[in-house]
């Protein structure tokens, strides 16, 4: 019984939520393999060979895995299946992605968001938007899943002796062409992997409040910014800045919550943080039923006063 982790990476590094996909990937049983398919991603290679728990990596070189394009990368994918028993995406953009390709083509069931790992072939995952957990098991010969990062702690990226082998790469596909990117500058930590984020809702009324009140605040913790749906589509914060089952789902060891009601989908996204902390005036807000520290007061005061604080 072997597992493939399909890796996330720059060319140069891995991204951070392959570490949590090979921690579930340790937990399914057996050797795990790592497959990084990138554009002179050598790097890449040699970092996933470091990752604890990693037996070997298997490395394809090619024009088509350049940017990570779904198509290519699921051909890539289906050439190595035969040989795997679980086949282990992260649950990102990427991985939800490419996923249900290599799903479908190999005519099997994906379980997608999987939190926890109880056998090779049982797994938990939620549903009704995080307030229920499901029990799924795969009969599946061969398992394909895509895991929550929240729910798994990122393997150590030193420690490990994997082996490197190179791959020949499968044909690039000739219907597909990637044409550019348009990434969002952000000096701040990237929100799926900060340790604080400080979000701010529909309460705060404005862009132009938003961020008068909450950019002190998270300059002060040194955090990443995050917003609720309603601000989102109220155009007070960006869409790559939402939290919540229809924006990123985050696990931080400190959230900060102001002038959010606590929606059950704002909730389904942030609720596994380590420590909540929520500040909002309606004192029978849902927000505070997960809070570990509640403040009812009116945020345009104690936001300013906390910055002022630290």
């Amino acid at each position: 019984m072997t597992s493939l982790v399909i890796a996330e990476h720059d060319n140069a590094s891995l991204r951070a939520a392959t570490l949590n996909a090979i921690t579930a990937a340790v937990q399914c049983g057996g050797d795990v393999h790592v497959l990084v398919a990138g554009l002179q991603a050598g790097a890449a290679a040699a970092a996933a060979a470091q990752v604890s728990g990693v037996a070997k990596v298997l490395h394809a070189e090619g024009e088509g895995f350049a940017h990570g394009l779904a198509e290519n990368m699921a051909a890539q994918v289906l050439a190595l299946a035969a040989g795997y028993s679980h086949i282990v995406f992260a649950a990102t953009a990427s991985g939800k992605n490419i996923a249900p390709r290599v799903a479908a083509k190999l005519d099997v069931g994906q379980v997608s968001d999987v939190t926890r790992v109880e056998s090779a072939d049982t797994f938990e995952r939620p549903i009704y938007a995080g307030n229920a957990i499901a029990t799924v098991q795969s009969l599946d010969a061969t398992k394909v899943i895509t895991v929550r990062t929240t729910g798994f702690d990122p393997a150590a990226a030193t420690g490990g002796s994997g082996l490197v082998e190179v791959l020949a790469a499968v044909a690039a596909s000739g219907n597909i062409s990637f044409l550019r990117s348009e990434i969002a500058k952000n000096d701040r930590p990237e929100l799926t992997s900060a340790k604080i984020i400080v979000s701010g809702g529909r309460a705060l009324g404005s862009n132009e409040k938003f961020m008068e009140i909450m950019t002190p605040l998270a300059d002060k913790l040194g955090a990443a910014m995050g917003a609720s749906r309603a601000a989102v589509d109220a155009g007070y914060a960006p869409n790559d800045w939402q939290v919540g089952q229809t924006g990123k789902i985050v696990a931080p060891q400190l959230y900060v919550a102001c002038g959010i009601s606590g929606a059950i989908q704002h909730l389904a996204g942030m609720k596994d943080s380590k420590v909540i902390v929520a500040i909002n005036k309606d004192g029978e807000a849902p927000i505070f039923s997960v809070a570990d520290y509640g403040l009812e007061a009116d945020l345009f005061e104690a936001v300013p006063a906390l910055t002022a604080s630290l």
